[in-house]
């Protein structure tokens, strides 16, 4: 992985559909029903809104900032992505390859045709990224999960109905930021995620010594993570797995005094709560960040921002960001994820595919 600087990328994005706390439609696919991130396509007839609080007036100056930013992953562990164009991409996934859609794939494929329509898996369907679909199997029927791994945390793969699979791997460079962070520490360390989805992140902090919290309306979510916890050999590890609305928990731990030296926040562009509680990121984003700002312990080593399905300038979250952060001091680093095709062995360094916002605040 590698960070890159850019002066000329604009994002337009469109990222991953996302679930919360609301029984799932039937998939009209061969698979069961799985757990996707925190968020739903449909608006609410009656929407029930979260508690919340007025937001606090920073003083001070803003931090410093580092823009933009381009984080690169090629792949890791069990995964990358071997090709994209007109409109999918082409991934390897642990033994399987797999084609989804992708939108920003707008070139042409550059491996041959016959090895794409030789891929274990595609997803086809609704092809709006909110939507539902199904998976086709062309060689054979698969099972729902399959073993996968990375950064030395075992986890399932899993076919939704959702098109997605489990993990984000383009967060890779997250989460390699945040082990080294707690390995190196010297001292014991708390981390908060946010929208934690299937818990791969949670994983990884915990095997790298931290005691982690993991917060996700799903309780599907969270049953999958806990089987990754399993899986993983980390039934011991100081996790707790709290299903429930984000906003509300982070509002109950200000009013509690908790603090956490790392802070995940990966929000989905619209989400509902298990009690109906709301969830829009361009109105709900600056409260989370503020209430987050106040749940970094004194000597914290990082609030980091992932944003999905918004068609927005990394710019937005950036300024966002250092706003939140006045008077704290360090610095703000904001742009893109994006994984670079590696080709059919892994190893070559092709056309990249942006995936996401990002915008971190890290003390020094």
């Amino acid at each position: 992985m590698k960070a890159l600087k850019n002066k000329e990328r604009r994002p337009m994005h469109k990222g991953r559909a996302e679930g919360a706390g609301q029984p799932p439609r039937r998939p009209a696919a061969p698979v069961k029903s799985s757990p996707r991130p925190q968020a739903r396509t449909e608006k609410p007839a009656a929407a029930v809104p979260a508690e919340s609080r007025a937001l606090n007036l920073r003083n001070g100056d803003r931090p410093a900032e580092r823009v933009p930013v381009i984080l690169e992953s090629s792949g890791a562990g069990d995964f990358h992505l071997v090709d994209s164009g007109k409109g999918l991409k082409l991934e390897q996934y642990g033994p399987y390859r797999i084609v989804r859609p992708e939108a920003q794939a707008l070139w042409q494929p550059s491996v041959a045709t016959h090895v794409w329509e030789k891929a274990d898996a595609v997803f086809t369907g609704d092809t709006d990224e909110d939507g539902m679909g199904r998976w086709r199997f062309p060689k054979e029927a698969l099972g729902e999960t399959w073993p996968l791994s990375l950064l030395g945390v075992d986890f399932l793969g899993r076919f939704t109905a959702f098109r997605h699979v489990g993990v984000f791997p383009e967060q890779i460079v997250h989460w390699e930021w945040m082990k080294k962070q707690v390995e190196t520490a010297k001292r014991p360390i708390k981390v908060l995620n946010l929208f934690g989805y299937t818990g791969v992140a949670s994983l990884v902090a915990a095997a790298a010594g931290a005691e982690v919290t993991h917060v996700d309306a799903s309780k599907k979510a969270i049953g999958w993570a806990r089987e990754n916890q399993a899986l993983s050999r980390l039934e011991k590890a100081p996790i707790r797995w709290i299903c429930e609305d984000a906003m509300k928990f982070i509002l109950r731990e200000e009013r509690r005094g908790s603090k956490y030296d790392i802070i995940l926040t990966d929000p989905p562009k619209f989400g509902r709560g298990p009690n109906g509680e709301v969830w829009q990121l361009f109105d709900h984003l600056p409260l989370m960040l503020d209430i987050c700002r106040e749940l970094l312990a004194p000597n914290a080593m990082g609030l980091v921002l992932t944003a999905y399905s918004i068609r927005a300038s990394f710019y937005s979250v950036h300024e966002l960001m250092r706003e939140t952060m006045r008077g704290a001091g360090g610095v703000v680093e904001s742009g893109e994820l994006v994984i670079r095709e590696a080709g059919l062995d892994g190893k070559s360094a092709e056309r990249a595919l942006s995936t996401s916002l990002f915008s971190r605040w890290v003390p020094v």
